[in-house]
C-alpha cells in the first residue's frame, strides 16, 4: 500500500504556486510602471516590450525585493538591483528571450515594489576602432614575438590565471606599469575599461592575431582603484552622455582578478556584481573597514520620511552606537551606497573602538529616485529647507540631535556638493562638512562652472570646518576642469575666507573603494582634530599643490 508523503505534497504544491506567481505577467512596456506587493519569497516575471539589442534604462524601488534578468528557461543571468538598497537605476541591453524578475525577500511583511522602464534606446552604428599604439609592456612585447613565430597565447593565459590580473610590471621605486587585460572571443568587437586611471572609459586594444586585449598605464605605487571591463559596449541613438553611460550595460568584473569590491555574498552570483580591485603595494591601509568580532555593533533601523516641501518620500536608516549615548551625528547622502559599499556603521564602530571619534550616531539618507538625486543634491533651496525644517527636526524627535560642531554632513560626488551647500546655507545645523570627490564643477544651466566657489566667496564666513578629498584620476577632461581641479579651487576659496580646511589627494578615481577609507579619515579630522593632527599614518596623503 502506498504511503502518502504529506511533506512532499506540500512542497510540490508550493512549487506550483511559485510557478504560477512567476508566470502569466503581461509584457512590461516602456513608460508604464509595474507596481505591487509581494508575499515573502514570491516571484513575478515579465517579458519586455523592447526589441532585442535595444538598451533599456529603468528604476526599481523595493524595501525587500531584488530585480534580476532571467533567461527564457528561467536561468539567472544578471542581478540588476539587490534587495534593501532603496530606489536605484539600472541599464540593461535586452537579448532574445530574456525577462525581468522581481523576487521578494524573506521578511514576514513581504515587499511592495515599483519597477519603471524609463526608456529604450535603439542601436546606432558602432564607433570606429581607435588607432593602435606601441606595446609598452615588456611581457606583452615578448608575447607578440611568440605569436610572430607561430605560437599562441595559451601559456600567457595560464600564467595570468596563476598570478592574476592586471599585469603589474615595475618601472621605478615609485611607479609600475599596470596593464588591464581581457580575453576575447572571435565575436568580440571592442572592450572598454570602466574605472580607468585616465578618468575616461578607455578602449583596450587587440594584440593583432590574438584573443588578447590590453590597455597600459603608468601608476604610482600608492594607487588604489576598482574597475570593470566592458566588452562590446552598445552604441545608441542618443546624446554623447547617453553613449558614455552605455558602458554600464556590459561592464563586469575582471574574470582573472580574484578580489571583488564590495565583498558581498552575492558577488559570485554573476560577473556583473561589483567591481575588481587594483591595489599597488603602497596604497594607504583601510583599517576600519573590515569587521572585528570583538567590537560591539550598533543597531540600524529603517524609517520612511515624507516631505511636504519636496512632495515625495524616501527611506532613511538610523544607526545608534552601542554602549553609550551619542555625542556626535553623521548625516550622509546616498544611503544605498553608504550602507554596504561603504559600510558606514561598521567604520563608525571601529573608529569608536579605537578611541578616534566620540560615540557617533549615523543618519543615512536615501534618494526618492535616481532622477531625484540629480535635482535634489546639486544646490537646491527646497532641499535645504527639507533638511532644515523636516529631516533634522525628525532627528531631534529620535533623541539624536547634536550641536553644529558635533554634526557632520557628508557625501560623495553630488553628495559632496550637497554637503558643502548645507554648510553654506545651514551652518546652524551642520558645522562639519565631509566632501569626497565633490562635484564642484557644477553650475546652474547657462552659468559658468564653479558656482559653489562663487557662493562661498560672496557669503560671510561661518564657523564650519571642512574635509575635502579628491582623486588624482578625476582631473580635467574635454577642456573643462574636473573634480580634482575644482576641489583645489574650493579649498583655496575657503582658506582665503578663514575656514579650517583639511584637503587630501590620492592616486584614485571616482571610487567607493577609496571613499570607504577616506570617510574614516574625514570623521577623525572633523570630530577629533587634535588627534588627527598627531601621527596618523593611515590618513597621510599629499595636499594639493599651492
Amino acid at each position: 500500500m502506498a504511503v502518502f508523503d504529506f511533506a512532499r505534497a506540500l512542497a510540490c504544491a508550493a512549487a506550483l504556486v511559485g510557478m504560477a506567481q512567476a508566470a502569466g505577467a503581461e509584457a512590461l512596456a516602456v513608460g508604464t510602471p509595474a507596481q505591487g506587493s509581494l508575499a515573502p519569497g514570491q516571484v513575478v516575471r515579465w517579458p519586455v516590450q523592447a526589441p532585442a539589442g535595444q538598451v533599456v534604462q529603468g528604476d526599481f524601488d523595493a524595501p525587500d525585493a531584488m530585480l534580476d534578468v532571467i533567461g527564457a528557461e528561467g536561468r539567472h543571468l544578471r542581478r540588476l538591483v539587490g534587495a534593501g538598497g532603496g530606489p536605484q537605476g539600472f541599464t540593461w541591453q535586452v537579448q532574445p528571450g530574456e525577462q525581468l524578475q522581481v523576487r521578494a525577500g524573506p521578511q514576514p511583511q513581504g515587499s511592495a515594489y515599483t519597477l519603471n522602464l524609463r526608456r529604450a534606446l535603439a542601436l546606432a552604428p558602432a564607433a570606429p576602432a581607435s588607432a593602435e599604439s606601441p606595446l609598452p609592456s615588456p611581457r606583452l612585447r615578448a608575447l607578440a614575438r611568440t605569436l610572430a613565430e607561430g605560437g599562441s597565447t595559451a601559456a600567457f593565459w595560464q600564467e595570468r590565471a596563476q598570478h592574476g590580473t592586471p599585469l603589474v610590471e615595475p618601472l621605478s621605486e615609485r611607479e609600475s606599469l599596470v596593464t588591464f587585460l581581457w580575453r576575447g572571443t572571435h565575436a568580440t568587437q571592442s572592450v572598454r575599461l570602466f574605472g580607468s586611471p585616465s578618468g575616461n572609459h578607455d578602449p583596450l586594444q587587440q594584440l593583432p592575431g590574438s584573443d588578447l586585449w590590453w590597455a597600459s598605464f603608468r601608476m604610482p605605487l600608492g594607487a588604489r582603484l576598482s574597475y570593470r571591463l566592458a566588452p562590446d559596449v552598445p552604441q545608441v541613438q542618443g546624446s554623447a552622455q547617453d553613449n558614455r553611460r552605455m558602458i554600464l550595460a556590459t561592464a563586469q568584473r575582471d574574470p582573472l582578478n580574484a578580489r571583488a569590491f564590495p565583498a558581498r555574498a552575492d558577488a559570485a552570483l554573476d560577473a556583473f556584481q561589483g567591481a575588481s580591485v587594483l591595489e599597488l603595494p603602497a596604497a594607504p591601509p583601510q583599517p576600519w573597514v573590515a569587521p572585528r568580532p570583538s567590537v560591539a555593533q550598533g543597531t540600524i533601523t529603517r524609517h520612511e520620511i515624507a516631505s511636504r516641501i519636496l512632495g515625495n518620500q524616501r527611506p532613511v536608516w538610523l544607526y545608534r552606537p552601542a554602549g553609550a549615548p551619542p555625542q556626535a551625528l553623521l548625516v550622509v547622502f546616498d544611503a544605498h551606497a553608504y550602507r554596504e559599499d561603504v559600510p558606514t556603521p561598521r567604520i563608525v564602530d571601529n573608529l569608536m573602538a579605537d578611541g578616534l571619534i566620540p560615540p557617533t550616531a549615523v543618519l543615512m539618507v536615501s534618494n526618492p529616485s535616481a532622477q531625484a538625486r540629480a535635482t535634489e543634491l546639486p544646490p537646491n533651496p527646497l532641499f535645504a529647507r527639507f533638511l532644515d525644517e523636516e529631516l533634522m527636526p525628525w532627528v531631534q524627535t529620535q533623541g539624536l540631535g547634536q550641536p553644529p560642531e558635533a554634526t557632520v554632513i557628508a557625501g560623495s560626488s553630488f553628495g559632496g556638493l550637497a554637503s558643502a551647500y548645507a554648510g553654506l546655507m545651514l551652518p546652524q545645523r551642520f558645522g562639519r562638512v565631509l566632501s569626497l570627490s565633490g562635484s564642484y564643477w557644477w553650475a546652474p544651466q547657462g552659468e559658468l562652472p564653479g558656482w559653489m566657489m562663487r557662493a562661498y566667496a560672496a557669503a560671510p564666513s561661518q564657523d564650519v570646518r571642512f574635509y575635502l578629498d579628491a582623486g588624482r584620476y578625476e582631473g580635467a577632461r574635454g577642456g573643462q576642469s574636473g573634480i580634482l581641479e575644482t576641489n583645489r579651487h574650493l579649498g583655496d576659496v575657503l582658506r582665503a575666507k578663514g575656514y579650517a580646511v583639511t584637503h587630501r589627494e590620492h592616486a584614485t578615481g571616482h571610487d567607493y573603494l577609496h571613499w570607504q577609507g577616506a570617510l574614516g579619515c574625514g570623521l577623525v579630522a572633523l570630530l577629533n582634530p587634535a588627534r588627527f593632527a598627531q601621527d596618523l599614518p593611515v590618513c597621510d596623503a599629499s595636499a594639493p599643490p599651492t
